[in-house]
Order: C-alpha cells, then sequence, then structure tokens
C-alpha cells in the first residue's frame, strides 16, 4: 500500500441510488465527501438552492431510505453538495474522485474530460461503472489520468453489500491497484477482489448466470416462484431473499439490462444462449412489473380484511395467485443437520425435485465458473469472493464443489453434460483433490499456472477461527468452543442455535476464563456465525416459568449474573468483539467486558421488554452503574434517568455500533468500532493483548453506586401512568415498567444513597423472576418463541 497516500476527501460525481449511497459510507468511515450532480433545467444562475436540487433531493432521499445507508445521521454533515458546473473546481482538494453518472460511456467520456481540468495530477480517479469496458472511458485522457485510472465497482446497498471490485486498465499504475485494495478492504470494510476488464466484470458474471440458469430451469420444469425461493435461500447458504425477491428488491430491469449486456458483449461465452432472458421475463418488463419499485413483480403485496395478503406470480400463465407455502422431502431431512457442507452433499443427492433441481442448476454453474478462467479471473477464489461478497451466498461455486467431493462431482457432471474445464482434470491429476485446504492456521487455494496451493492475498494478517480448530481446540463442549489465537490469547465461539445463550455456553464462559486466568494472558469472546447472539435461551425460561420452578429459574438467573460479573472481575483482560445482532444476554455481556471491539454492523439492544421482562443478567444493574458516573446535581440526573429508563423501557436496538454509543450500550473512550468484519477478530486480539502488555489490574467489585430512589421512581411510575393513559402501552406494560423503574433508583429508598453491585443484582434478578410469573409475560414469551412475533397484551 502507498504509505504517504491518504484519503481526507473523496469527489463523489452523481448522486443517484449508488451516488448517494457510496457517498454516506465514505462519510460513515469520517471521509469528507463532496456529492456533485447536474443542474435542473431552468435553474436561474446564483440560485445556489435550485441549481443543486437534483443532488439535495437524492441525498436526502438516500437519508431517509430503509435500511440507512449512513451508521449515525450527524455522519451526514461529512458531506457537502454541489453541482458539476458551479462546483467541478473544488474536485481539486479532493484526493478520489468516484464517477458514479448515467450508464453512457460518451457521457461518462463528457464528465471525464471536465475532471481532467480540475484534478490535481496523481488524484485516484476511478469509474463505478457495472458494464461499460474501463480501457474505453480512459480513451484520449493524459498519461497521469491513465496511471491513476481504473474501475472501482460498489455493490448496491454499498453500506451492506461486501463487494468492492477493482478493475485496472493496462496503465493503472501497480501501487494504486495495492493501495485501492488494501483500502477497500481496511477502511471501507469490503472484500475487495481484482477483476478484469471483461463484460460484467466477476460477480455479476457469474452471478447472473446463477439467475439466469434458474429461470430457464423454471421455465422448462415449471416449478413454481414459491419453490424456487424455498431451495435458493438459506437451506444453501444464500439470503433469505432467494432467488425471485432478490429480483423484486433489486428490480427486475436491472437483472435484465446485465443479461442483455453479457448476450451482446460476450459473443464467445459458451452459455451465451442462457443470457436470452425467458418469455415470462419479457412480459414482466412489457407490463412493468419490475418489482419493489413498481409496486408488483414475482410477487405482490395488498391490503385486504385488515391484513396484508400475498401473492405470487404464475410464471405460465402471468396471473397472481395466493402465495403458498411449500415442502420439499429433503428440506426436512436436513433440518436438524446445521453444517451447510453436509447439508448441500444431502440435498445434492436427494432423489426428490429438490435434489433434480440442485443437481441442474449447480452443476451448470461449477461448469461454467471453471470455463471463466482465466478469462474473467486467473485464481478460483477471486469467483467466489465475489459470489459471496457481491451476493450473500455463504459459498461461492468452488467451495460449494469441494464440499461435495471435487472428483466424484465431476463424474457426476459429466454425466448430466456439463464438463468442466480442463484445468479441473489437470488439478485432478495432478493429485490436488480440492480447491482450497487448510495449513497452520491459513487457508489456501488451488493455483492453477503453478499447480500448487497458496495462502489467499490480503488474508495473511487475519485470524479466522474456522482455519485454527482443527488444530488449536483447547477445549469445547456442545455449545461453545475455546481455542488458543495465540500469543497467550484464547477465544471464546458460541455454536449454539442462533448462538443462544444457555447452560453450556454459561459453562463454556466460566471455563474460559479459568483457563486463561492460569495459564495464557487474555480472553476474547467472538464468533463467525451469522449474529453474535441472539440472547438467553428464552425457551429454557418459559418452561421453568410454565413448570413453575421458580427457585431453579432464581438459581439460573443468579448464575447468568454471577458469569456476567466474572467477566468483569477477572484477572485477566477479556475483550469482546459482537457483530450483526447482540441482544439481551448478547448486550448484557457485552457491557460487563473490559472492552468491546465492535463490528460497525451491529445491532444490539435489551429487549427483554418485548418479552414482558427486564434485563436479568446485569443490563439493568449496569444502566444504573453507568448512570450513577454520569449523575450531577438537579435536572441533569432526571433526564439521564429518562433516557436509560426508556432505552431499556423502548427495547432501543442500535442500527450500527456507532448508534450504540448513543444509547449507552458501548462507552465512548473505551469500545471501538472495526468496519471490517473480517479484521475484528485480530483487532480484538491486538487490544487485549496490548492490555496484557501494560500490566492488566484485576478490577474490584463497586459499592459506590449512586441511586436516586423515590425520586426517580416517582419518575418512572408517573411516565408509565402518562403512557398508559395515552393508550400508548398496555396495562401490562406498566406492571414491567414499575419493576424497570424500581430495580433502576435503586428501590424505594427515601433519598440518593451509595449501593453495591450485588444489591442492584438482587433487586434485578427478584424482578425478573416474579414477571416470570405473569401469565401475560408467559404469553409474550410464547408468542416469540411459537411465531416470532412481539406480542402487546
Amino acid at each position: 500500500m502507498d504509505a504517504k497516500r491518504i484519503i481526507k476527501k473523496v469527489a463523489v460525481l452523481g448522486s443517484g441510488v449508488m451516488g448517494s449511497r457510496i457517498a454516506c459510507h465514505f462519510a460513515n468511515v469520517g471521509v469528507q465527501v463532496l456529492l456533485l450532480d447536474i443542474v435542473p433545467k431552468d435553474a436561474p444562475p446564483g440560485d445556489k438552492k435550485a441549481r443543486n436540487k437534483i443532488v439535495n433531493d437524492a441525498l436526502d432521499f438516500a437519508l431517509k431510505s430503509n435500511p440507512s445507508p449512513i451508521y449515525l445521521k450527524s455522519f451526514a454533515k461529512r458531506i457537502t453538495t454541489g453541482n458539476f458546473e458551479d462546483d467541478m473546481p473544488k474536485i481539486a482538494d479532493c484526493d478520489w474522485v468516484i464517477e458514479v453518472v448515467v450508464e453512457r460511456l460518451d457521457i461518462k467520456q463528457q464528465v471525464f474530460e471536465t475532471v481532467e481540468k480540475y484534478r490535481r495530477p496523481g488524484t485516484l480517479i476511478t469509474s463505478n461503472t457495472s458494464g461499460i469496458p474501463i480501457h474505453l472511458m480512459a480513451e484520449g485522457r493524459s498519461d497521469d489520468f491513465k496511471k491513476h485510472f481504473c474501475g472501482s465497482h460498489f455493490f448496491n446497498p454499498p453500506r451492506y453489500l461486501k463487494l468492492l471490485e477493482i478493475i485496472p486498465t493496462k496503465d493503472t499504475l501497480a501501487n494504486i491497484v495495492d493501495f485501492l485494495m488494501e483500502y477497500g478492504a481496511k477502511y471501507l470494510g469490503k472484500t475487495t477482489v481484482l477483476a478484469k476488464d471483461t463484460p460484467a466484470f466477476i460477480g455479476n458474471r457469474i452471478g447472473v448466470f446463477s439467475i439466469m440458469s434458474v429461470l430457464h430451469y423454471v421455465e422448462q420444469t415449471g416449478m413454481t416462484v414459491e419453490e424456487v425461493d424455498k431451495l435458493t435461500g438459506p437451506v444453501i447458504g444464500h439470503p433469505k431473499s432467494a432467488t425471485f425477491r432478490t429480483n423484486d428488491v433489486v428490480g427486475l430491469d436491472t437483472m435484465v439490462h446485465v443479461a442483455n449486456g453479457l448476450y451482446q458483449n460476450a459473443p464467445d461465452d459458451e452459455a451465451r444462449e442462457l443470457f436470452k432472458v425467458p418469455a415470462f421475463v419479457d412480459g414482466m418488463v412489457k407490463n412493468n412489473w419490475l418489482g419493489s419499485k413498481t409496486g408488483q413483480g414475482f410477487y405482490k403485496k395488498e391490503k385486504g380484511d385488515g391484513a396484508n395478503q400475498f401473492y405470487a406470480l404464475d410464471l405460465k400463465t402471468l396471473e397472481y395467485k395466493p402465495s403458498q407455502k411449500v415442502k420439499f422431502g429433503s428440506l426436512e431431512t436436513t433440518k436438524a443437520v446445521d453444517n451447510l457442507r453436509d447439508r448441500l452433499k444431502i440435498l445434492v443427492a436427494a432423489k426428490d425435485k429438490a435434489g433434480d433441481f440442485y443437481r441442474s442448476t449447480f452443476y451448470q454453474l461449477f461448469a461454467y465458473a471453471s470455463n471463466r478462467i482465466p478469462e474473467i479471473a486467473d485464481e478460483l477464489y477471486k469467483i467466489d469472493a465475489a459470489t459471496n461478497a457481491g451476493f450473500g451466498w455463504e459459498l461461492g461455486p468452488f467451495e460449494k464443489w469441494d464440499a461435495l467431493g471435487v472428483e466424484d462431482t465431476v463424474k457426476a457432471m459429466e454425466a448430466a453434460g456439463n464438463k468442466p474445464a480442463q484445468w479441473v482434470y489437470d488439478m485432478l491429476a495432478a493429485g490436488a483433490k480440492s480447491f482450497y485446504k487448510v495449513e497452520d492456521g491459513k487457508r489456501l487455494f488451488y493455483d492453477i499456472p503453478s499447480k500448487s496451493y497458496k495462502i489467499i492475498p490480503g488474508t495473511e494478517g487475519l485470524i479466522l477461527l474456522n482455519n485454527l480448530r482443527e488444530t488449536n481446540t483447547v477445549w469445547k463442549n456442545s455449545g461453545t468452543t475455546i481455542t488458543d489465537i495465540g500469543d497467550g490469547i484464547l477465544n471464546l465461539e458460541f455454536h449454539t442455535k442462533m448462538n443462544t445463550i444457555g447452560g453450556e455456553v454459561i459453562e463454556g464462559i466460566n471455563k474460559a476464563i479459568t483457563l486463561a486466568e492460569t495459564g495464557y494472558r487474555g480472553l476474547v469472546i467472538s464468533n463467525e456465525g451469522a449474529n453474535f447472539s441472539a440472547g438467553a435461551n428464552v425457551g429454557m425460561i418459559f418452561m421453568m416459568a410454565v413448570e413453575q420452578e421458580f427457585d431453579e429459574l432464581n438459581m439460573v438467573i443468579k448464575a447468568f449474573q454471577n458469569t456476567m460479573m466474572r467477566i468483569r472481575y477477572s484477572s485477566i483482560p477479556v475483550v469482546i468483539a459482537p457483530h450483526q445482532m447482540a441482544l439481551g444476554g448478547g448486550c448484557e455481556m457485552c457491557l460487563h467486558a473490559d472492552k468491546v471491539v465492535a463490528h460497525a454492523e451491529l445491532y444490539m439492544g435489551l429487549v427483554e421488554f418485548g418479552v414482558g421482562l427486564i434485563p436479568g443478567g446485569g443490563g439493568t444493574k449496569e444502566f444504573a452503574l453507568r448512570l450513577s458516573d454520569e449523575l450531577q446535581d438537579g435536572d441533569v440526573e432526571l433526564n439521564n434517568f429518562r433516557d436509560r429508563f426508556l432505552t431499556i423501557g423502548q427495547a432501543k436496538v442500535s442500527t450500527s455500533a456507532y448508534e450504540a454509543f448513543e444509547f449507552g450500550y458501548l462507552k465512548k473512550g473505551r469500545d471501538v468500532v472495526v468496519v471490517s468484519r473480517d479484521r475484528l477478530l485480530a483487532e480484538a486480539k491486538r487490544q487485549c493483548l496490548q492490555m496484557a502488555n501494560e500490566g492488566y489490574i484485576q478490577p474490584i467489585p463497586r459499592g459506590d453506586i449512586r441511586v436516586l430512589g423515590k425520586q426517580a421512581l416517582g419518575l418512572g411510575y408517573v411516565g408509565a401512568n402518562t403512557m398508559y393513559s395515552g393508550n400508548y402501552i398496555s396495562e401490562h406494560d406498566v406492571k414491567i415498567s414499575q419493576k424497570l423503574a424500581y430495580v433502576l433508583s435503586g428501590g424505594d429508598l427515601s433519598q440518593p444513597s451509595m449501593v453495591s453491585e450485588e444489591y442492584l443484582l438482587g433487586l434485578e434478578r427478584e424482578a425478573f423472576v416474579s414477571l416470570c410469573t405473569e401469565k401475560k409475560t408467559l404469553e409474550r414469551i410464547q408468542s416469540i418463541l411459537t411465531g416470532g412475533k412481539v406480542l402487546r397484551n
């Protein structure tokens, strides 16, 4: 990476759906952004508001969209808007200029001609095109422009989809490519993939082929929209939106545009005919049934009889019918199989309709991907990286193939008429039986030219548990694994369903701390699951409450509290690295860490109120403790109390790690945010090691927590009753609110007093168990367990 190059300010040219959201993501990571677009027709000179209307409206629309493109609303202040006619000279102050205008070569060339007039020599200049050849855009530009120019293809939405394809031309300087690859990965949190300047690059070339393969299979076999989405979602490690819902979200016109472009621009592609859109897609486009943007696509939703009615398109008749739930015998047999690779083997071997579908579409995909080397990439790992990061797959084509067994699958592919590329046969003949393997904690890929395995570039400094588990496991039980991640640091990971916290996780935490205290220097708690933790195992709590085993329940809650306190007061540093969901008990665990190293995409919250409870694993206590540390005299005390009370009472969940600071879940000056998910564990280990090296001192339990007593308790009671009078909350919500206020205020003490953590934990536990005796609380828990819905009774 070019050590001297620093990105302080970026210009984004074009404020459409992609441009405005790319601008937001640069603002997310602390970069100042200049966002420009065209001047509206007839906008008078000097009228800044009128001349910037297009760009301002676009940015405003982006900021109001859901999911939000910005980590925190205040970050939008880092974006300055303007227009091409008045403000283009300002790009002279920018370190990187990104073009995101309409997908027309002539317009892009005009923009670059203007850019060249004002950019400083050496400034990075890239295009976000999804398909126009990169080299054509640079024609006629200066040597300095060409040396610093390449493609930088973000996937939509840029905040959430990890793929960033870097596409150089023959003139692009090598150090510029290296810089963009590392900057994208390290600072933007992207999976950066070096792509060749070929039609649709890598991600869309393979991803759209996979979609088109499915569409043609459906046309031939008559499978329904619902059947395909059942087969192409989470069961195979793809997103919930699967195939047809994804098309509705992205827009059918977008998919058709890419498919048509590939048909026209890849004349030598052996699968070219598959890029011709089926007749039913043509019919949908003519009807303007493009998905969410037009109100209907493969699915549509209508309101009727007080509830939403969902319909799916019959692809034969192009008529909408009520959406049907579908079942496949093979899918039922894999429900208990958590390991995706094991599940794929069962599904592909199935002798039913689902098995036929998987064999046909997978074998076509494998053959196609193998034939794209070296056309679109020289190394196979790039194809997997691009599809996984761009389309949200857990396993790319070669990873799926590995899971099924390369050699046996090749034979099955041949029998099905999908013979792979010759290099696959050469690989097998050379004695290499898989596309990937793990050695010394590092993942290696098969390098075709050298016929040997090499480490995946850019992963040298990463710590990935999947690569260490086989050789570095220290201890495990049914729900946790403790791994030695080097330099005296242990890692504890959960692998229960949704990483919920039950007895096995509590045992694992205590075992990890004991091991770390006796033979290591520190502990990190992190995992590579879809979510850090969805919280405590409420199913277990429900069963104990239904059976009225309240003494046992009290003991379980006390064990949970004691474990959280052990995290806080162990003799070694404990760093927790959450990502995605960290709810309920998962949030409480983080509240007790010495330091939290959070992934930027963190959805953290104390959500127990939604199931008729208050946080019982030390969360309410911790909010009272943090409130004490914030307290001042007078109204500020009650304002802070109100904020803490409402955060729990409204079950607020952060939409990013930065918002978790605003809600008080993370501590400013202590906790840190990492944008790159891949680098999260390495940073957590570094922070843990640093604390150990600096001479970690075991904390002393707190006995100096200032609580407000009746003064704050009254505020909580009045607030709850006011909300009830206005029909905002139910009678049961009032009861929960009163319990919450009682614990947060330290009970009905006559005046502000100093109390201990154990005192507050006792109040918290008593309130939690008492709420478990309430019929309406049990109804709420049951609603979550059976239907995943919050019940307000």
